[in-house]
């Protein structure tokens, strides 16, 4: 099993220094898989269910992104066996089974979690540190050059506190930093999705565009957006919701301010205010996608994504557990993952 993942604050910002927090939520993805005896011939092969597609780590085809992300995944692992054992050894075919109930390209790192949910199943004992760091092989295919933040998040669940050194960010190797936070209490959140799959890759580039054409503009947002970061992270730790919806609701006008935000993530994040929530902005990119709302109780809830329905948005409401708690099993977490957000 592997959990989805929500960035509350700091997306975009976070590309050019600026802390973030995300946490694991309660869906996700989930993977078997049936090892063939060493030496038996033919490909391993992946099902996803509910896309309806199969593929084989046999096939170097730059148009199947999954087969390579399997064969890619499958290498590391491999690797690490080999190296456990002191040794090189023969390894048969593998059969998996996957499926996962986030939408993809909404922003709730679908294609991390199937990821994880893979890794783990090729190799149950490893840590979640070590499975983190396998699935950023698999993200690459995907993203080009991942966080890792997505696969840090959906292998150990949580909230988590991440930052990349400002001199580093331009660079391949530079690494982020990633911090447990503790919350003090469980959240609850209503996730809408606003029906348009949006894609990362593009709107980082329209904020680095901006950004070359308005830099002293956009430097002030994210000078904003790292204060209401470091407040964020006292509000979660001290488990003042009205706080957190009162941050999120700054966040996401300065996200409207480096348009990424969209009519219809206006529309339902005014929607879940008007109904109770506490906050709401949008998750993740931008350009579509999906967005999140903070709320007190279950009854709150349950409003917001009424709301939504109404107006014809799909949601649904997720508990964010301390660790001890959350989806996926604590471990320490490593001190830096490989990639730029």
């Amino acid at each position: 099993m592997a959990c989805g993942k929500v960035i509350l604050f700091g997306e975009h910002a976070v590309v050019y220094g600026v802390p973030a927090l995300a946490v694991g939520i309660d869906r996700g993805a989930w993977a078997d898989a049936t090892w063939a005896s060493p030496g038996t011939p033919g490909a391993s092969s992946l099902h996803v269910h509910g896309w309806d597609i199969t593929v084989t780590d046999d096939v170097d085809d730059e148009g199947l992104p999954l087969a390579r992300a399997l064969r890619d995944i499958l290498r590391v692992t491999r690797a690490a066996a080999a190296v456990a054992a002191a040794q090189e050894q023969p390894t048969g075919p593998v059969m998996v089974q996957a499926g996962a109930d986030l939408p993809p390209g909404g922003g709730l790192g679908c294609s991390a979690a199937i990821g994880v949910a893979v890794a783990r199943a090729l190799d149950p004992i490893a840590e979640d540190g070590a499975i983190a760091e396998r699935v950023n092989a698999w993200e690459r295919v995907f993203h080009g050059n991942p966080s890792g933040i997505d696969a840090a998040v959906s292998a150990m669940g949580g909230c988590v506190h991440f930052e990349r050194s400002k001199k580093a960010r331009e660079a391949r190797e530079s690494k982020p930093t990633i911090r447990r936070v503790h919350l003090a209490r469980t959240l609850l959140l209503c996730i809408g999705h606003s029906g348009i799959a949006s894609s990362t890759k593009t709107m980082v580039q329209a904020v680095a565009r901006l950004r070359d054409r308005h830099p002293k503009t956009t430097h002030k947002a994210f000078e904003a957006i790292s204060a209401l970061v470091k407040s964020a992270r006292l509000a979660l730790e001290a488990g003042d919701v009205r706080a957190i919806g009162q941050l999120l609701d700054l966040n996401q006008v300065l996200l409207s301010g480096l348009f990424v935000s969209t009519p219809e993530i206006e529309q339902m994040c005014t929607l879940a205010r008007a109904a109770g929530a506490e906050g709401a902005k949008l998750t993740g990119a931008g350009g579509g996608g999906c967005v999140v709302a903070i709320v007190e109780d279950t009854a709150r809830g349950e409003a917001v994504l009424e709301a939504w329905k109404r107006e014809g948005y799909d949601g649904f409401l997720t508990r964010v557990a301390p660790v001890a708690a959350s989806v996926g099993r604590d471990a320490a977490l490593p001190r830096a993952v490989q990639g730029s957000v």
